[in-house]
């Protein structure tokens, strides 16, 4: 199950309730043994404040218990009311890492460098995707982003020719043809929003008409309990009381399932990179507890962490990219 809205937790607390060490979980697919090992160095003690992304808290929280395996002296806390709270966090110095489910804006990095004299420093640590969630018991199994986009939006950028209102729009009969449908959300400070908006809406407004939920989790509860719902929310939160529905870019386009393969492969079109960001002034190193941290993320258990909170691991060419902004590597 997904985080809670807005949760905030120490992983000192939480060991309890995770069931096993992410040094050696057991994701859905393997990952994959060429990723870097890690090898820890001497001593850390010390807190390190996440704050961002709700989307990350689990990922946080794995990615915490497997670090102080090798670092019992580091405590972590996360705390999860949208992308669009990480970087006023680390300007504010309440948070030492940003959990973002979109790329920092430019005025976001603006106001960074406006307070340090340089932007911030943004890392890829997984792969992920925005799924279109319906009830169980609804028949309809795919979708296009043009369908999509005459749903959820008053502007209707991608050209649908009509305001789709009803599931008999869909082509779904009997029953369900008359049956209106109602729309879920996120609410406007999450990067998941700004994801759909900019991609699926090609930037168009959202109707008035949808709800909005301040944490992916809600999204796709509110859909469990509303058989004329529709929503988005991450690939990962996904319950037998659900099912995402294959998507094509349109009509006569082939319908890709939101699944791991096809988002690595390039072939889901609402695939996304999920990001943490760190105040790395240039030339100089980070510190060696957010240093090693984002190493941890990186590596071989790190990525494990990943694939086990439902997202996909990197490919290994992009974690040598990041580890090079770290300054891991050359």
């Amino acid at each position: 199950m997904g985080p809670s809205a807005g949760s905030r937790w120490v992983v000192a607390l939480l060991l309890c309730a995770v069931p096993a060490a992410c040094a050696a979980p057991k994701p859905e697919k393997p990952v994959e043994e060429y990723y870097p090992d890690y090898r820890p160095i001497g001593e850390l003690a010390g807190n390190v404040s996440c704050v961002g992304s709700d989307s990350m808290n689990n990922m946080v929280a794995l990615w915490s218990e497997g670090f102080r395996k090798h670092y019992p002296g580091v405590f972590v806390s996360a705390e999860g009311k949208g992308a669009a709270t990480a970087i006023p966090a680390m300007i504010r110095g309440t948070a030492q890492i940003g959990t973002m489910s979109r790329e920092p804006k430019p005025i976001e990095q603006d106001k960074f460098e406006k307070e340090f004299g340089y932007r911030a420093t943004v890392l890829r640590v997984a792969l992920s995707a925005l799924a279109i969630y319906v009830h169980k018991d609804n028949p309809l199994d795919e979708i296009t982003l043009e369908q999509i986009d005459a749903i959820f939006s008053t502007s209707r950028k991608r050209g649908y020719k009509e305001d789709i209102a009803t599931w008999g729009q869909l082509g779904l009969k009997g029953e369900w043809a008359d049956r209106p449908i109602n729309r879920y959300g996120r609410n406007s400070a999450s990067g998941m929003y700004g994801f759909m908006k900019d991609v699926a809406l090609l930037g168009g407004d959202f109707k008035d008409t949808t709800k909005e939920w301040p944490g992916s989790a809600t999204v796709v509860l509110a859909i469990t309990d509303d058989r004329d719902s529709i929503g988005y929310s991450g690939i990962g939160y996904g319950t037998s009381d659900v099912k995402r529905l294959k998507i094509a870019e349109k009509s006569g386009g082939t319908f890709v399932a939101a699944e791991a393969e096809n988002v690595r492969n390039n072939s889901y079109p609402l695939r996304r990179f999920l990001f943490v960001v760190i105040n790395k002034a240039p030339g100089r190193p980070v510190s060696p507890i957010i240093r090693e941290f984002c190493t941890y993320i990186l590596s071989k258990p790190g990525q494990a962490c990943v694939a086990m909170d439902g997202h996909i691991p990197l490919t290994v060419g992009t974690v040598h990219e990041q580890l090079k902004k770290l300054g891991i590597e050359k």
